[in-house]
């Protein structure tokens, strides 16, 4: 027979094992390509009770973005902890494994998602999650070593989004830029944000 009664502490394990699945899906496929039954389905439970955790998928995708976000965090401190890399080295590892998010298990948001966040998300929600979105960049600046001043963060996000956003949508979303050279594209910004970043970096440190 099926459960028709689960336990606070039951929901709460569901509940983490949906966001770490939705997550792990949002990684691997995109999120557009991952679908609220795929999610309910590898955790094991029905569509109705899915949705007594999460009244829409994009709450649903907010979790798991917030859910990787301490995951970066400890992604940069090993990066810049390796004594095999320079500082640049490891700073564009970071922003070049970002980018390419499929490939290393972090979900990025493409143009078609950050509007529908933004339509479907309640105001709360939506200002809730921009305000957790500013503390991570700043953490991430932060753990670059820079002075995480509200200016930077801001430029830093507009900046990093950015040169992501344009990998993934070329070539479908941004169909008269040349995919040939998406790769070379992706490199020279990435160059440039980290020439920045050094600059920051030098201003932060101060007189030698």
């Amino acid at each position: 027979m099926p459960r028709v009664a689960y336990s606070e502490e039951d929901r709460a394990r569901v509940r983490a094992e949906l966001v770490a699945a939705a997550l792990e899906l949002m990684a691997r496929q995109g999120i557009q390509h991952t679908t609220v039954e795929q999610v309910y389905k590898k955790v094991g439970i029905s569509r109705t009770f899915f949705y007594s955790f999460f009244p829409t998928k994009e709450d649903l995708i907010v979790e798991g973005l917030y859910l990787q976000q301490p995951r970066i965090i400890q992604y940069v401190q090993a990066l810049m902890a390796d004594p095999a890399l320079s500082w640049r080295e490891a700073v564009k590892r970071f922003l070049h494994a970002c980018c390419y998010g499929e490939k290393n298990g972090i979900a990025v948001l493409t143009v078609e998602d950050q509007q529908l966040l933004f339509h479907r998300l309640s105001p709360e929600s939506y200002q809730t999650f921009r305000q957790k979105q500013l503390r991570l960049f700043g953490a991430i600046l932060e753990n670059f070593g820079i002075r995480a001043d509200a200016a930077r963060i801001a430029l830093f996000t507009n900046l990093s989004l950015t040169v992501m956003v344009i990998r993934r949508a070329i070539p479908h979303t941004l169909p008269l830029l040349v995919p040939e050279a998406a790769d070379e594209t992706v490199d020279f910004q990435l160059d440039s944000i980290v020439d920045a970043l050094e600059q920051w970096r030098a201003d932060t440190q101060g007189p030698a």
